[in-house]
């Protein structure tokens, strides 16, 4: 998948016995001319489902979601790979990685 602007994602989710869940969107650029966190919270969604019900869930990432600041304190982004996580929590979900150049 290539990104020059914004990308949407659409997954599905099953809960066995939950009522009420977050979906969350984890974004972890691959390389970087600076340290960045290993998982970084980009999105959430609350939803609630009935025992064993699915639902179609949808996030934008846009390219200002991916900016950070640069060794010289401007806000930036740069062209890489990035992986993206979404599910209830940072540690399980589901992954997807993309190509991000800019125009």
């Amino acid at each position: 998948m290539l990104m020059n602007g914004e990308e949407s994602s659409r997954s599905h989710l099953e809960l066995p016995g939950s009522q009420q869940e977050s979906v969350q969107l984890y974004v972890l650029d691959e390389v970087a001319s600076v340290t960045r966190p290993v998982k970084e919270l980009k999105g959430f969604k609350k939803m609630a489902l009935n025992p064993g019900e699915s639902r179609q869930f949808q996030f934008t990432l846009t390219a200002e979601q991916l900016k950070f600041y640069d060794r010289d304190m401007k806000w930036t982004i740069e062209p890489g790979t990035f992986n993206v996580y979404v599910g209830p929590s940072s540690a399980e979900g589901s992954e997807s990685r993309f190509e991000y150049q800019s125009r």
